[in-house]
């Protein structure tokens, strides 16, 4: 569901910043015109050079961009709600801890989001079988949330790949069909030539475009998800100082 609300949210973006002003010819003739000529002609060009390139390649680009975007817009809501304060956290179970009231530590954990209250939960709840089960525990749990965290991500990369191998594709058939051409014409003339260049030169360009445009996206959340990662593992080890404290008081 939060896939599909991100791709609706990033295909209404595109539709919002690709449409060209609608009131620009109701304007007065006195007024100038200068920026919305502007921005219909990019809007032209972009969508001349888009046709230049081969629609059916182009498409398939822009689609990888469309996917790819989606998957990321949905991660980086995803890691935005994971992260929480955990020294807030740590302190408040702590705090808990020392009063020897376990169930009051898990009652904040479980109203709390986010995959460090996660694994506390799941850690308090084998206080009384021993640190070494809570340190399993905690271990074990934190792996599953790290794969929670990653999800996603190498549909990312897929696109990444896919966008300039798609362009490279529509660079080999405008080749195809330049030496078509030459051949049909008998003859090598920069007029013959042009047309199948221009696609090729077009599709290549825009499938680089876009594996950069989803790398730096990639990039950043590779640095989010290292982020939070680190902070469970700081925040494990508070978590079973934490629970060294509070048998060492309370289970004499």
């Amino acid at each position: 569901m939060k896939k599909l609300l991100a791709i609706f949210a990033f295909l209404g973006f595109l539709t919002l910043g690709m449409t060209p002003v609608a009131n620009a010819q109701e304007a007065p003739a006195t007024e100038t015109a200068a920026a919305p000529s502007e921005e219909v002609g990019l809007h032209k060009e972009l969508k001349v050079k888009f046709i230049e390139g081969n629609a059916f390649f182009m498409s398939f680009v822009v689609l990888a961009l469309i996917l790819g975007m989606a998957f990321i817009i949905e991660r980086i809501i995803y890691l935005n709600l994971a992260e929480i304060n955990p020294k807030k956290l740590i302190a408040s179970v702590e705090g808990a801890l020392e009063k020897g009231n376990v169930e009051e530590a898990k009652e904040i954990c479980r109203n709390t989001r986010g995959p460090i209250a996660s694994i506390f939960f799941q850690g308090l709840s084998r206080v009384d079988q021993g640190i070494d089960v809570v340190e399993r525990s905690v271990v074990s749990y934190g792996g599953v949330q790290a794969g929670l965290l990653e999800k996603g991500l190498s549909w990312v990369t897929l696109f990444i790949a896919m966008a300039p191998s798609l362009g490279f594709m529509g660079t080999v058939i405008g080749m195809i069909q330049a030496f078509d051409k030459i051949q049909q014409v008998g003859d090598i003339s920069p007029t013959v030539v042009a047309g199948g260049m221009k696609v090729a030169l077009i599709t290549t360009v825009g499938g680089l475009i876009v594996a950069l445009i989803l790398q730096i996206f990639y990039n950043y959340l590779l640095a989010k998800v290292e982020s939070i990662l680190n902070e469970m593992e700081d925040s494990s080890i508070s978590l079973l100082d934490a629970i060294i404290k509070y048998n060492l008081k309370f289970k004499k």
